[in-house]
């Protein structure tokens, strides 16, 4: 079964990181990262940028009003997500609780994910294999 894992932190601590911080706990992910893939259950994992990038669409009654910035004020921004592949949710709250341990603080929310629109990238490059 397919889960999201989405990743909470204050932007604000972690864009206030050194890069010798940031590349500390890059590589404390990594090893989590190598353990998933050698166990093939890593999916697409993506690493957002910051919500001073983002760009908000907003449906209203009439035209879509587009704005800066992330929609939602909030403590915690959205960071990033992980895809997994495992059998049940308590496998998939062991992988959350790894990348807890290799990146405290903030929060993990799992999502059982429904493959909507398939990725056909990847399926040429499994055919190819």
């Amino acid at each position: 079964m397919l889960y999201a894992i989405l990743c909470y932190k204050d932007e604000d601590v972690v864009t206030g990181w050194s890069q010798a911080e940031d590349a500390s706990v890059m590589a404390c992910l990594g090893s989590v990262h190598e353990r998933l893939v050698a166990r093939n259950q890593l999916g697409p994992s993506l690493r957002l940028l910051p919500t001073t990038a983002a760009t908000t669409l907003r449906k209203t009654h009439g035209e879509p009003l587009v704005i800066d910035g992330p929609f939602a004020e909030t403590k915690e921004q959205l960071l990033g997500f992980y895809v997994v592949d495992v059998a049940d949710l308590d496998e998939a709250l062991a992988i959350a609780r790894d990348l807890a341990a290799a990146n405290p603080g903030g929060a993990y929310e799992l999502r059982p994910v429904l493959l909507y629109n398939p990725d056909p990238r990847i399926a040429q490059g499994a055919a190819a294999a």
